[in-house]
This record gives C-alpha cells, structure tokens and sequence, in this order.
C-alpha cells in the first residue's frame, strides 16, 4: 500500500505554492534573528519506488535530506531540519550535535506532535509556521543570539522543495 501512496501523492509544490513559501522563508530569518542557530524547512512529495522497495523511513530520508542540504554546516553545529514527506504524512526532525547535547529528544518529539495536530485541520503552511516559531522559541533558549559572531545566516531561509 505505501507505493500507492507514494504514487498518488500530491506534489510539493501543490501542497506548498510560491506565496506560501515566501511566507515560510520570512518566518525562519524572523525566528533566526530571535536565536543563534538555523533552521531549514524541507518538503518531499514522495520516495522513488527503490527506496520505498528498500524500505526507507521517513527518519532515514529526513536525515538523507539533513546531510544533502548541509543543515549541519554550522559553525555552531546547531542547525535544525523541519521535514515533511507528504505521501507517508511523515514529520521529522534532525538537529545537529550541538543541540542533541543540550535540548531533549521529547522536546523536538513535542514539536512534531503540534506539528502533526495542526495539519490534521488542513492548512499546510499555518502549521509549519506554527512549528519554525515553536523551533525558534527552543533555540532562543539554548543559543541565543550572539551579537559577537559574525557568521549571520548560514543556511539558506527558503523552504527546499525535494524530489
């Protein structure tokens, strides 16, 4: 039945239109100046039908998705990957080393639940708005910003459309 899914699944872009993508972008560098660290947004429609025959997870394609787009080539290993795949209604979360030490894996669980409560009422982009603002207030608290590093954004703020 998942490679139905997988199949019959909405695209990305559908799902995520240009406006809204927009909007997502400004809500991650207005949460960015809020915190220290980085948060990426990242959108999958569905898996090729060799991954889904290999059975990979939503985690394994999450955290695929967090090496390929370099969410953890920050100076302070703190970046954060919000990840959609649409077709399995997949939410996942991978953090960099410098947050797994510090924030507890209940607390990024927590995200994902709101997260997957408010997309449950249907409107894509008021619940990942609600989840980078959620994201930001954790980082906010273990890394705040630091108007002594002069990194600025090292990730890029537009949501990544993948597959």
């Amino acid at each position: 039945m998942r490679w139905l899914r997988h199949l019959f699944a909405p695209t990305a872009q559908a799902a995520f239109p240009e406006a809204s993508l927009d909007r997502i972008a400004h809500a991650i560098a207005d949460g960015e100046r809020l915190h220290g660290g980085q948060v990426m947004f990242a959108v999958e429609s569905d898996l090729p039908l060799s991954a889904i025959w290999k059975g990979v997870s939503p985690r394994q394609r999450a955290e695929h998705a967090f090496a390929v787009l370099r969410t953890w080539d920050t100076q302070a290993n703190n970046g954060v990957l919000i990840y959609l795949l649409l077709a399995d209604h997949a939410i996942e979360i991978v953090v960099d080393r410098g947050l797994r030490a510090q924030v507890e894996t209940q607390r990024w669980q927590l995200v994902c639940e709101h997260l997957r409560e408010q997309l449950q009422h249907g409107d894509r982009e008021a619940a990942v708005l609600a989840a980078v603002a959620e994201v930001s207030q954790l980082l906010a608290e273990y890394f705040p910003p630091d108007p002594q590093r002069a990194t600025g954004n090292e990730l890029p703020d537009r949501p990544q459309l993948l597959g």
